[in-house]
């Protein structure tokens, strides 16, 4: 059959990205408790077109994802990226997985189990001489207000926020090691299940551990660092004030982002 894409384009235009968006499809992915864990991610896979082809080929993405999807770590990642870019004769391919990642956390007193589920995330190019890999993760947490702790009689506001590590490998981690270190450096993490017990232990606790977001993403950002030589790493944090008409925000970021030669972290 005619291969129209394959055709010359007289334009001279590249472009930079072209490819398959909001693919949702099933996958495979690492497990501290239990090996692999089974979970449906969002995928989006590019390459970069030279400016004489008029066109890609948009199944050969599904082609080469269909032959990874069951096992999406790092290695395995940019091994099916590299054979991406080979099949589509790219200089470089692109691949971002968003999925749920789920962990079972049990409430602090009674120990009633719950799932809690994490937004992750892999994000990733791949080029002939090199790769740059990231993966990142948001954590929802409480916080409770110094400030309106030490100047109030009685109580103090709180609310829930998000914090958003991204990291560059670099050295290989569990996405639980990540999340207990963003949890340990709020107020409090969250449950999905909480007996009275529970609560009353959850509110006194966070407001006995009360954080700005500026402290959570500095805590945060140490206790990466004094863990992990990634090379490198941001942390933000968004707190949905709840007495305000705003939230509020920090971000840290340190070292730089390397273009890596091989495949990291195996």
């Amino acid at each position: 059959m005619v291969d129209v894409q394959g055709r010359s384009d007289e334009r001279n235009i590249a472009i930079q990205k072209v490819g398959v968006r909001n693919l949702r499809y099933p996958v495979t992915v690492l497990d501290k408790v239990n090996q692999e864990q089974h979970t449906v991610a969002t995928v989006s896979l590019y390459a970069n077109l030279p400016h004489h082809y008029k066109g890609t080929h948009m199944s050969r993405f599904i082609e080469v994802f269909n032959r990874h999807y069951t096992d999406i770590r790092m290695p395995t990642f940019l091994t099916m990226l590299e054979q991406i870019r080979v099949a589509l004769d790219a200089e470089t391919a692109f691949g971002e997985v968003h999925f749920p990642y789920f962990v079972q956390k049990k409430a602090p007193v009674s120990g009633q189990p719950g799932m809690m589920s994490y937004h992750c995330w892999f994000s990733a190019e791949k080029g002939a001489d090199g790769s740059r890999f990231i993966v990142g993760l948001e954590v929802p947490v409480a916080t409770v207000c110094p400030c309106s702790k030490e100047i109030s009689s009685r109580g103090a506001h709180n609310q829930r926020g998000t914090v958003r590590v991204q990291v560059q490998l670099g050295p290989f981690f569990w996405l639980e090691d990540l999340i207990e270190i963003v949890e340990a450096s709020a107020s409090s993490g969250l449950y999905t299940l909480l007996k009275r017990e529970d609560e009353r232990f959850v509110t006194e606790y966070a407001y006995d551990h009360p954080v700005f977001v500026e402290d959570l993403v500095r805590a945060s950002c140490l206790a990466i660092e004094s863990r992990y030589p990634f090379p490198w790493f941001s942390v933000e944090a968004e707190n949905m004030e709840s007495i305000h008409n705003h939230d509020a925000y920090a971000f840290v970021e340190r070292g730089e982002q390397q273009w890596q030669v091989g495949n990291h972290g195996d």
